[in-house]
């Protein structure tokens, strides 16, 4: 076999990325928009020596397990991984994920797992549940404006106005914007010369309010006719406000600092449950307005709150959990990284009355533990102390110096909200090995038809069966322990240097004659139960099939471990 030969495959599995995975001559290939069952014949796009990857050329055999996608464009686009699959079948996929996760990288037992987690949480309807879609404006082969997607790992723009997954009011939004660009000649923005204007449209929706933002991101200061632009989208039922974001960098980053209002609010707002949310063109608010009430939902009824508790939410956005919470707490302090979200979220308590909660700018990982540590100098006879902490982190998951200060606070329980099942496993090893046991695990499908989904998990601190108490006297004498012999030991000792992935690469390189990549060095570590703080990057990457290392590779990485002493 050769690169671009067409082969047939059954596929019989699927990765964490919604390809399907089958076999042809003993190697491994992934291919996108496959389904399992389905008997395909497809083009080898890239080969190595044990697995490759191939596209779909035609389904020789549909699966059962196969629907048709209803967006027309759903294998171009790279927002829906896996539209043509059974909804069932995604619900099914997505709890084997984090199922294999926890048990991989967690190294949580399989029965254990068996026991806490519950059944995934899915839709009724697992389509129009977007309240947000940027869309990338760019330009066709004859010059027109167009708006649409990003085909998958590339920036080129697949033109489609009636997304499957959005509003149906986000087509209508497009249609003005592109006849307005037509007729008054606006020149799109192109990312190969950095020159024209229009660089992308957002468009939020509140699901329960009916309240329409439509926010233009330009590459420049002014949008020529900006009354007739406004006054033709203000016709559209629901408009309330209409920005525009001042990105002029050549960067991929969609959106920029500043914020203009062109008319109305700046803001337009919406309810999840009971409390009112002000949601800005940069807030970061839930796109699923449906699954997020049912997640946070879990996450207060994991929190267990009788109205004693003192609750910490990091990672809180707007927010949106922290109000959800401080109905039921004594007082809720939420972290935030982004200082207008910040301020959103004090407006958010504001506006529906909640005098429990504050919120802080700043890193998680700096705020706790700054807190932590101040509060024991100003309390020197104390202990900082949490009844519960909320983590909702990004995809990365929690900072190493979080967790060390979550476990030191020793909050009764700890409510995980996470992203990416791969960091979550990897922070839920470190916890349940530093004094916490996980009781509750579940799943919420926020986003149908593509390969991402929610976890909410419970921890409860382990309570001691019992105390030992122990008298130590120190000094000269029988039974005593000599505090010069101490001090000796403590000139005599040196911390170990802290082993780089960049030291074990030159090793493995000098002593074996080959390279060896930082992700297979992390998931070798990984293997082993050790921690990969020192490369973040490795745990992205760990996603993409091609990272897992060939077994010369993890012998002479776990010879270089040794060599440093780290195991």
């Amino acid at each position: 076999m050769k690169k671009n030969d067409f082969i047939t495959l059954e596929i019989e599995d699927i990765g964490v990325g919604g390809e399907g995975i089958g076999k042809a001559e003993g190697v491994t290939f992934f291919v996108k928009d496959a389904i399992v069952g389905d008997v395909i014949e497809a083009r080898i796009t890239k080969l190595k020596k044990h697995y490759g990857y191939a596209r779909l050329m035609k389904i020789l055999k549909p699966s059962g397990k196969r629907k048709e996608a209803k967006c027309p464009v759903a294998r171009q686009c790279g927002g829906c991984q896996i539209q043509e699959m059974d909804y069932g079948e995604q619900l099914k996929f997505k709890e084997r994920k984090v199922r294999n996760n926890l048990e991989r990288i967690g190294g949580f037992d399989r029965a254990f797992l068996g026991r806490v987690m519950e059944p995934i949480c899915g839709m009724e309807e697992p389509f129009r549940y977007r309240n947000k879609a940027q869309y990338p404006i760019g330009t066709d082969r004859e010059g027109y404006p167009v708006a649409g997607f990003y085909a998958g790992r590339t920036h080129q723009i697949i033109p489609n106005m009636v997304c499957a997954l959005g509003k149906e009011i986000n087509t209508q939004v497009l249609e003005v914007v592109l006849d307005f660009m037509r007729e008054f000649q606006i020149p799109a923005y192109s990312e190969e010369t950095g020159r024209g204007l229009l660089r992308h449209v957002l468009i939020r929706t509140g699901f329960h309010t009916g309240e329409i933002m439509v926010c233009f991101i330009v590459n420049g200061t002014r949008i020529p006719h900006t009354d007739e632009l406004t006054g033709r989208l203000r016709k559209l039922p629901g408009m309330t406000s209409i920005t525009m974001n001042i990105n002029c960098d050549n960067t991929n980053v969609i959106m920029g600092k500043e914020i203009r209002l062109l008319w109305g609010k700046e803001y337009i707002t919406d309810y999840i449950g009971e409390i009112k949310y002000q949601i800005s063109p940069l807030s970061f608010y839930q796109v699923n307005p449906v699954q997020t009430e049912v997640l946070y939902g879990l996450a207060c009824e994991y929190a267990g709150l009788t109205g004693n508790e003192t609750v910490w939410d990091l990672y809180c956005g707007i927010g949106t959990i922290s109000l959800f919470l401080a109905g039921k707490a004594k007082q809720v302090y939420g972290v935030e990284i982004i200082p207008q979200a910040i301020e959103d979220a004090r407006k958010n308590a504001d506006i529906n009355g909640i005098e429990n909660a504050e919120f802080y700018a700043g890193k998680a990982e700096e705020v706790l533990p700054d807190y932590y540590r101040k509060y024991e100098t100003e309390h020197p006879e104390e202990h900082a102390h949490a009844d519960v902490i909320v983590v909702d982190p990004p995809r990365k998951g929690c900072d190493q110096r979080l967790l060390e200060t979550m476990v030191r606070m020793e909050a009764k329980r700890i409510v995980y909200v996470s992203c990416d099942s791969a960091t979550l496993a990897r922070d839920l090893k470190y916890l349940c090995g530093n004094g916490y046991e996980m009781k509750k695990v579940r799943t919420v499908d926020m986003f149908p038809h593509t390969v991402h989904v929610e976890t909410v998990v419970l921890l409860s601190h382990k309570s001691p069966d019992s105390h030992i108490d122990i008298k130590v006297e120190f000094g000269e004498g029988k039974g005593k322990v000599p505090l010069e012999a101490i001090a000796e030991r403590a000139k005599k000792y040196q911390p170990k240097p802290k082993i780089t992935y960049k030291m074990i690469q030159e090793y493995v390189e000098k002593k074996y004659g080959f390279k060896v990549h930082t992700a297979y060095i992390a998931e070798v570590k990984r293997s082993l139960g050790m921690t990969m703080y020192d490369a973040p990057n490795a745990v992205e990457e760990l996603n993409q099939p091609r990272k897992h290392p060939l077994k010369e590779k993890v012998e002479a990485i776990k010879d270089a471990l040794k060599y440093f002493e780290v195991i």
